[in-house]
């Protein structure tokens, strides 16, 4: 074998190597549970802090911390992305009787606990950025300490037609805190049969 094959094969076994890798590879425990905490501090201190938060003066002083579920792995999962063929604008109601504009957009399909799911995916009629969603959900956990109304999960897609779905990622709607806010209700495709113990508990006011 010439210099010019052995070189020829040693790129493509790098390349080879480099796919599988992208493939199998998964955050070190460490660094996946630091990166779930700082998500839920910036939660934290915006509630506390923020101007805008939902939360009003007397609840922000007594706010020493949000309440979780322990970080579980097993609540991460990975998704195929089912694009809706005739995307449409819906009207998504609203806990106050309004309404928000919501492109349908598509369904993650995923396994979680042995059971299959079908979750539909939301895009705000004014999102600049195509690979971003809205998923809005109900589970059986709900009212059994979790918000009653549901919970939301901020998506990004990150593959060509997969994205991850991280359920310790889950928070509560603005109306969880404050019930004279407008929050989307959890369209009713995207009820759970079981429940999703991970992401942010109730919040008792």
């Amino acid at each position: 074998m010439n210099k010019r094959n052995i070189l020829l094969v040693g790129v493509l076994v790098v390349v080879a190597l480099a796919f599988v890798y992208t493939l199998t590879r998964t955050d070190d425990p460490e660094v996946y549970v630091e990166k779930i905490e700082r998500e839920r501090d910036r939660q934290f201190k915006y509630l506390k802090f923020n101007t805008e938060s939902p939360l009003s003066a007397e609840q922000k002083r007594d706010l020493q911390e949000l309440d979780y579920f322990p970080i579980d792995p097993a609540y991460r999962v990975r998704a195929r992305v089912e694009p809706v063929q005739n995307k449409k604008m819906l009207e998504i109601p609203k806990t106050d009787g309004s309404v928000g504009k919501y492109i349908k957009h598509s369904y993650a399909v995923f396994e979680l606990k042995g059971v299959q799911h079908r979750l539909l995916l939301l895009q705000a009629a004014n999102e600049a950025d195509k690979r971003n969603f809205f998923l809005a959900f109900n589970d059986k956990s709900n009212g059994e300490g979790t918000y009653g109304g549901g919970r939301y999960i901020d998506l990004r897609q990150d593959g060509q037609s997969s994205i991850t779905i991280d359920f310790n990622l889950a928070y509560n709607p603005y109306c969880a805190y404050n019930p004279n806010y407008a929050c989307p209700i959890p369209p009713a495709e995207n009820e759970l049969s079981i429940p999703i113990f991970a992401g942010e508990k109730d919040y008792e006011l």
